[in-house]
């Protein structure tokens, strides 16, 4: 109740004081947060992290918030952090970085390293020349700081440096910026300060609700401290103009101290405090003309237009010195006035003075020219192109878990080969786990799919099960899909399970996702019983992780028995049908299974559960032959690893293995479902030297022909969108 009467008292309050406008207005915002606060995602993927090293808010509202702002109306997905709040967690969550004004610390050395590490872009964006002793020492306002003050400001100075060094390339407000930034970075994208949304709103309200007044009033805007010298170059020019004429005015805005030359004229000086932006525009509304004096120097030079723009924004004449960005943009005579020289300000102010439809004529034409091209809605197209350009093809692999499997270890390789490429590649896991994951290929970022709002653009997205494929499809700002498909899916579940008729019809999309295989056999059944055009590449095996070990077969031959026992297709109640015929006294038996555990009936000397993928060789080192019974694989990776480590292998072929297995050449065949013959083959396995001999030599060049260098522009080539 306290609440609710509270938000009474509110709305009353504002209808009195605001009137009904502004409660819609309330309204609307009180609403929009609510929402956010409650929303359901807890993490956003986007296209661009603003990282703010300013303290200042009028730098950072317009090199951040703007250009968030003209970034998220054209089509790109923008945030923002300070500095001293970034964690390493953002980079797999955002495409590229914006860094601003942000000196350099641990953290965001770091962070830099290891976005670069992952192909995300970075970038340095500044608005001042405040990267360089050179440059700020020329400032009379640092001269005169102390010698302590002054070591703190260089350092600060330096270590912006050091940060801008570290990124990639440097987005800036001018040319002459642009000019001096390319001495610390390879390219330089000049995007101008413009308006927000909001101050043109603002803007507008203020030249609306404008007052009448009396005189002429001439208006300078300090913004800081630093800009006092400016004034020196007009104070005669003011001070002869206020006396030839009694109804003028200046106003003073911000931190500035009124020269000596002028004090006689007190009585017609305006103060006017540093102010919230939103109030400015009303001040600069109240002003006949601008004034924006600027020494010659490096440094002013680099400066921006913004006071130009803010005065046209409400109908206000600007006359500034022709210096820097006011002379690249300002149209002399047209939108605004350029002096250089003392009688310059005097001819052109004394004519503005004296000649309301030349001053309201000039306001005007600057008007019409800021509000349709100084505004962040309509000037983003520029700075959203560029970026876009700069960013690495992103390709986010769909997995319905990141247990370890062979479908999965063959997606984790894939990953490796395309970061090596240059991409930016990342795992959508569907379970509830965003852990990234650890490979001998570095480390892949991993974002679960559950309460994240996917925003930005994505090139390519890759399914890697049928039920991936359906989250895949759902997912906007997606430019190609496609589809990776590793075994025929149907089969997965036996008759009845609705789940058959879900995955079959997968192979049946027809809305342009592309569909990729690993597996001749995939590639087989999906262009003759589906009529799918399908990209193949083979499949690999790291033989640094697969070493080969000479066997002796002396003593007890271990068998090795390799699936999930949970899988009926996987079949592994054969292979123990098959140990049970075998002697005991002769064969030792190992069991290796990612996922189920031995049932009760099987005979197991040595169970291994889940064994890291690093140390998955070492099991089939330790064992002499594998039996594989599965009746459907699309790529069999066991007989091929168990061939690279040296050993042999009785297999019932399948379509996943017929593609580099042949009987009595590399491997033994027998036949599915005959477990005499099964016992058979490996009985002579045991007895047959010259047998054994021959098999190893041509599985280990079988495998050899298969070691993932020589098939990585294969891999590459096969996430081609065109």
């Amino acid at each position: 109740m306290g609440r609710i009467k509270h938000l009474v008292e509110r709305t009353v309050e504002t209808v009195k004081n605001e009137g009904m406008s502004s409660l819609g207005k309330k309204t609307v915002n009180y609403v929009k947060l609510r929402t956010i606060a409650k929303s359901k995602y807890e993490k956003v993927y986007g296209d661009v992290l603003f990282i703010n090293g300013c303290t200042l808010p009028h730098p950072s509202r317009y090199r951040v918030d703007h250009q968030i702002e003209q970034l998220m109306s054209s089509g790109v997905y923008a945030e923002k952090v300070f500095y001293e709040n970034l964690s390493l967690d953002s980079i797999k969550y955002f495409r590229s970085f914006v860094f601003f004004r942000c000196p350099i610390t641990d953290t965001v050395r770091e962070f830099i390293k290891v976005a670069k590490e992952n192909n995300k872009t970075v970038f340095f964006d500044i608005d001042d020349l405040v990267i360089d002793q050179k440059y700020t020492d020329t400032i009379e306002f640092v001269s005169q700081m102390s010698k302590e003050d002054k070591a703190v400001y260089d350092d600060g100075v330096n270590r912006m440096r050091e940060t801008l060094k570290l990124c990639d390339y440097a987005i800036t407000t001018t040319e002459r910026l642009q000019k001096e930034l390319l001495n610390y970075t390879k390219e330089v994208f000049v995007n101008r300060n413009v308006a927000s949304e909001r101050m043109a709103e603002i803007s507008k309200n203020a030249y609306r609700n404008k007052k009448e007044h009396d005189g002429i009033v001439l208006g300078y805007l300090s913004g800081s401290i630093t800009h006092n010298p400016d004034v020196e170059l007009i104070k005669p020019v003011i001070a002869k103009l206020m006396k030839k004429y009694a109804n003028l005015k200046l106003k003073l805005v911000g931190e500035i101290d009124v020269p000596e030359e002028l004090k006689e004229f007190q009585d017609r000086i305006i103060f006017e405090p540093f102010m919230d932006w939103e109030k400015l525009p009303k001040v600069i509304a109240s002003l006949d003309i601008n004034l924006a004096p600027l020494e010659e120097s490096i440094f002013n030079e680099a400066k921006s237009e913004n006071k130009w723009v803010e005065a046209a924004l409400v109908h206000v004449v600007t006359v500034a010195s022709k210096v820097g960005a006011f002379e690249h943009e300002i149209k002399d005579g047209e939108d605004g006035f350029l002096c250089k020289t003392a009688k310059d300000w005097e001819d052109v102010l004394t004519k503005l003075i004296e000649d309301k439809e030349l001053r309201e004529k000039v306001a005007e034409t600057a008007y019409q020219r800021v509000v349709h091209n100084n505004i962040t809605v309509y000037s983003g197209h520029n700075l959203a192109k560029y970026i876009r350009s700069k960013l690495s093809r992103n390709i986010a692999f769909v997995l319905p878990t990141t247990n370890i499997s062979g479908g999965v270890n063959v997606v984790m390789r894939h990953i490796a080969m395309l970061k090596k490429a240059g991409n930016d590649v990342f795992v959508i896991n569907m379970d509830a786990s965003s852990k990234d994951i650890d490979t001998k290929w570095g480390k892949v970022s991993v974002i679960k799919q559950y309460r994240i709002k996917f925003a930005a653009n994505i090139d390519t997205m890759v399914a890697s099960l049928w039920s991936t494929l359906y989250f895949a499809k759902g997912i906007p700002n997606v430019k190609h899909r496609m589809y990776l498909v590793q075994n025929y899916e149907t089969d997965f579940a036996p008759f009845g399970q609705y789940m058959r008729v879900e995955a079959n019809a997968t192979y049946e999309d027809d809305t342009g996702v592309k569909y990729l295989t690993i597996s001749k056999w995939c590639q087989d059944w999906l262009e003759e019983r589906f009529e799918k055009e399908v990209q193949y590449a083979p499949n690999g095996i790291d033989l640094n992780q697969f070493q080969f070990k000479e066997r002796n077969f002396e003593g007890k031959i271990k068998i090795l028995v390799e699936g999930n026992s949970d899988d009926y297709y996987k079949n592994v109640d054969e292979s123990f049908r098959i140990v049970d015929k075998l002697d005991k006294d002769k064969y030792e038996i190992h069991f290796l299974s990612y996922q189920g555990e031995p049932k009760k009936w099987y005979y197991v000397d040595k169970f291994m559960h889940r064994v890291p993928y690093a140390q998955v060789g070492k099991v089939y080192q330790d064992a002499d032959i594998l039996i594989k019974s599965s009746i459907l694989e699309s790529f069999s990776y066991p007989p091929l690893e168990m061939m690279a480590t040296g050993g042999l292998v009785v297999v019932a072929p399948n379509g996943g293995n017929v593609e580099y297995i042949r009987d009595e050449e590399n491997c033994m065949f027998y036949t599915p479902g005959d477990i005499d013959d099964a016992v058979a083959k490996i009985e002579r396995l045991a007895t047959d030297k010259k047998l054994r001999e021959k098999l190893i030599k041509n599985g280990l060049e079988t495998a050899k022909g298969r070691e993932w260098s020589k098939i990585e522009k294969d891999i590459v080539s096969l996430y081609d969108p065109e």
